[in-house]
């Protein structure tokens, strides 16, 4: 008997917990974990295999997908962190360490975590919410420059330009991630704030970081603030459609801002899609067009990233990642409302290796509520913390930015 038949059946001299462990393994990784009981117990019966740490760095990501929806999503999350926390004035970025986003999510990302004048972020959930939904066709991938989206990012007397001032990455309160294509170098950018402290040349206003991650189809030129860097962009949607695995690739390689995060166990993720549904295709039908080629590459993408993730995290999927992607309404479909409140009632679908998704047994919105949850007890864990799971260089220089000198500030209890 070969060595990989004697694993079909256990020997009397095998020992049964080690069996019943490598089955769940085994299953995990070809099937998915079908029966969450046999989880339970055989996580219990292996303390090793625990997700429990003593804390975890909170990350956020969201798609290049229709802005009004996964703004709906994150005032749902808004909102129930400032009722679970009893804090009425709770933002996001009270309760996440890094926020990545690309297209109309990295615009989003822009707008939750900028330092506004009196040092909070720029706008509320909900806020933000409101603008993307009055200007929602300005934000439209494939939008050209000129005209509808000229306006919204226009150099002088644009709408982003009035809400951001002179902003720039450097003004964030946490770390952001907002990605584009560069055609001057026919690579992928992530605008960073980390890389915007270290260097001038990669300090980039977030006005223009968010025409960069929005733009298409033609390409729109940026210049960093100091005017040495250029870039050709195109939007984040084709570059990086759902930037998750890139945040939490920066989180677990950046031991000068995540010092404690050495693993995923050490995370705690949550990605949100959009509710872009596949429109069927007959045989018949004429040739796709560039737009719906576009389209399906990344809603493609999207689910491999979310696939990938969810393998990497393995077992600690179920509490440290968490996905919030939307199937049924096809946006534009209804009113921007029903379309947001739409997905939150939805039992979204779930990657699993090897087969065809699954219907979760949750809501979207029931899910967001369980991860409000987990958020609170990390940030009343800090509270009593002495090790700090954050540190983030501080600068200054523009309007919003606080006139303290360069250095290192830690976040350990309310950041």
């Amino acid at each position: 008997m070969s060595a990989a038949a004697a694993w079909v059946e256990p020997r009397l001299d095998v020992d049964k917990l080690s069996y019943e462990i490598f089955s769940m393994l085994e299953n995990e990784f070809l099937f998915g974990y079908d029966d969450h009981e046999l989880f339970l117990r055989s996580a219990a019966a292996a303390p090793a295999a625990s997700c429990a740490v003593a804390g975890r760095v909170r990350v956020l990501s969201v798609d290049a997908a229709e802005g009004v929806i996964t703004g709906a999503t994150l005032a749902r999350l808004e909102a129930s962190l400032r009722k679970q926390s009893g804090d009425p004035d709770a933002r996001l970025a009270d309760f996440f360490d890094l926020a990545a986003g690309s297209g109309s999510g990295g615009v989003l990302a822009a707008l939750l975590f900028t330092r506004g004048p009196d040092g909070r972020p720029l706008f509320s959930a909900g806020e933000a919410l409101r603008l993307l939904a009055k200007h929602r066709r300005h934000l439209a991938f494939g939008a050209p420059r000129k005209g509808i989206l000229g306006g919204l990012f226009s150099r002088s007397g644009g709408l982003l330009r009035r809400v951001f001032g002179n902003t720039t990455l450097r003004d964030t309160l946490k770390p952001v991630l907002i990605p584009c294509y560069d055609l001057a170098t026919g690579a992928p950018i992530v605008f960073s704030r980390a890389d915007a402290v270290e260097a001038d040349g990669y300090d980039f206003r977030m006005e223009e970081v968010c025409a960069a991650t929005c733009a298409g189809p033609a390409a729109v030129e940026v210049r960093s603030a100091d005017g040495r860097t250029m870039i050709r962009a195109v939007g984040g949607r084709l570059a990086m459609g759902n930037p998750t695995a890139a945040a939490v690739t920066h989180v677990l390689n950046n031991r000068h801002e995540f010092p404690t995060a050495g693993g995923v166990e050490d995370l705690l993720v949550l990605s949100i899609g959009g509710a872009e549904a596949p429109k069927p295709h007959g045989k018949a039908r004429a040739p796709l067009s560039a737009a719906e080629l576009v389209s399906i590459a990344s809603s493609v993408h999207a689910d491999v990233v979310d696939q990938a993730v969810a393998t990497a995290f393995g077992e600690c999927r179920a509490t440290n990642y968490v996905r919030i992607q939307g199937y049924g309404a096809v946006p534009g479909t209804t009113t921007a409302a029903a379309e947001g409140e739409g997905m939150l009632t939805e039992r979204g679908l779930e990657s699993v290796l090897f087969r065809e998704r699954k219907v979760s047994e949750r809501t979207n919105g029931e899910k967001l509520d369980l991860f409000a949850a987990e958020l609170i007890k990390e940030q009343e864990r800090r509270k009593q913390s002495t090790v700090p799971a954050v540190t983030m260089k501080k600068t200054s220089v523009t309007p919003f930015r606080s006139s303290s000198p360069t250095g290192f500030t830690t976040m350990a209890s309310s950041s």
